[in-house]
């Protein structure tokens, strides 16, 4: 039975200290109480949009861990909310919470465009595949609104540049006809996250995010245009999603995708706090014995940071999920490959239009 207290549709449950600041806003339980009873508003839920400017926009990706070199993310926080993302930690540096304040303080980079086009057009630059995003989803809600993505996949066409892309929105659909266009000289790859097949398990883990019968759709309409798609099974989470690592890869499959990927979850910095305080108020019930499974993957506790094995868990359970995502790809995936972009257009093109000479 979920807490009293529980906000809706919301991941995180509460704002974690920033490691940052000294001092600590805490939000108490009597005052909360205070507010129920006295009928008074404790907690203004809605998102803000705040407006940042930075000088760069293009990141070079140097974790041995991530299968990228470069990333970039015309938003910082995510609205989406899911409790176990990594990216959260990042909000510290901004001087937010990784908890509430990653969800409800999306900070918007409207020169992402210009700065990508600035990067492309640079005589250093070398052509490698840049992915949207490395931290936080490029087709969260703000992009509906904003389109700063959209723009961005317009600069790659111009510049004949390979671009990966991660999501788990179905709002990449909008921007069929230029995936199409890209795709046509192989210069676009799509991840779709599809952490579970359970809607339930969905609207708790990721609260705002689509559907999961969207998110098939969305992989069977990108594949059925030629677009490849990589199934991004992760987190896997004991006790919350292992059990279904077959039945997704098969689905994910079926619609298409060409390539599967997962990861062990791993609750590192502030998430562990977070993840915490979400399950005993979401899934009272089973909350420590997940807890613990997620533990002993990680040598007794919830995060572990060494390259090569933090998010690939190590002991027995962690093992079984390896051994179930083998079984998976041998029998889902056996003949499918997802191909290496393109990088070879680009030179010719670093003017914008095509270079005879």
């Amino acid at each position: 039975m979920k807490s009293e207290y529980y906000i809706k549709g919301r991941g995180a449950q509460q704002n974690t200290h920033n490691r940052f600041f000294q001092h600590v806003y805490e939000t108490r339980d009597d005052f909360l109480e205070f507010c129920r009873i006295e009928g008074e508003e404790a907690d203004n839920n809605k998102t803000q949009y705040i407006p940042i400017f930075p000088k760069t926009i293009v990141n070079k990706v140097t974790s041995p861990d991530i299968g990228m070199t470069f990333s970039m993310n015309p938003y910082q926080g995510c609205e989406h909310g899911c409790i176990y993302c990594y990216a959260r930690n990042t909000h510290e540096y901004w001087g937010y919470s990784a908890g509430l304040d990653f969800e409800r303080k999306i900070l918007i980079k409207k020169d992402a465009p210009t700065l990508l086009e600035a990067k492309l057009k640079s005589k250093k630059w070398q052509a490698k595949t840049i992915v949207l995003s490395g931290n936080t989803d490029c087709y969260q809600p703000a992009e509906k609104k904003f389109e700063i993505t959209r723009a961005c996949l317009e600069v790659f066409l111009k510049y004949k540049h390979p671009v990966g892309i991660i999501t788990k929105n179905a709002l990449v659909l909008r921007d069929l006809p230029i995936l199409k266009e890209l795709t046509k000289d192989q210069l676009v790859g799509v991840n779709i996250s599809v952490t579970s097949l359970s809607e339930k398990t969905r609207r708790i883990l990721e609260p705002r995010t689509t559907t999961i019968k969207k998110r098939l759709e969305t992989i069977r309409v990108l594949s059925e245009n030629n677009i490849p798609v990589n199934a991004m099974l992760a987190p896997i989470i004991p006790g919350i999603n292992s059990h279904e690592i077959l039945k997704l890869a098969k689905a994910v499959s079926e619609n298409g995708a060409l390539s599967c990927a997962f990861t062990v979850v791993r609750l590192n910095g502030a998430i562990g706090q977070i993840f915490t305080d979400w399950i005993h108020k979401t899934l009272p019930d089973r909350a420590e014995k997940v807890l613990h499974q997620i533990e002993s993957c990680h040598g007794g506790t919830l995060n572990d940071s060494r390259f090569g094995i933090r998010t690939r868990g190590e002991g027995k359970i962690a093992t079984q999920i390896h051994d179930l995502v083998r079984l998976a790809r041998h029998r889902y995936f056996k003949d499918k490959v997802f191909p290496k972009l393109n990088t070879e257009l680009h030179e010719q093109y670093k003017d914008g239009q095509m270079r005879l000479f």
